[in-house]
């Protein structure tokens, strides 16, 4: 259930990277939906890089997050596991 969890988490935000680059319709119930998963998700890291390239900039506030989710998540699943 962890690993189930982290996966959502890092999938909202890896879903908000591509929504962003690929410039979605911000006026979208669903990309309105996963833009404020994402930023609630990504909010101990929001401009954590200050880059002037827009998409490198949410590439890596939005993407450091969804690596830390998924490390943190199947490692501690993997630990539960054992128990």
């Amino acid at each position: 259930m962890i690993r189930v969890v982290a996966d959502i988490m890092a999938l909202i935000l890896g879903l908000w990277i591509l929504m962003y680059v690929l410039d979605a319709n911000r006026a979208n119930d669903l990309v309105s939906f996963v833009r404020d998963a994402a930023n609630w998700l990504a909010g101990w890291s929001h401009d954590l890089f200050t880059m002037d390239t827009d998409w490198l900039r949410v590439l890596l506030n939005y993407g450091l997050p969804a690596v830390v989710y998924l490390l943190i998540g199947h490692a501690l699943a993997a630990r539960v596991s054992r128990l």
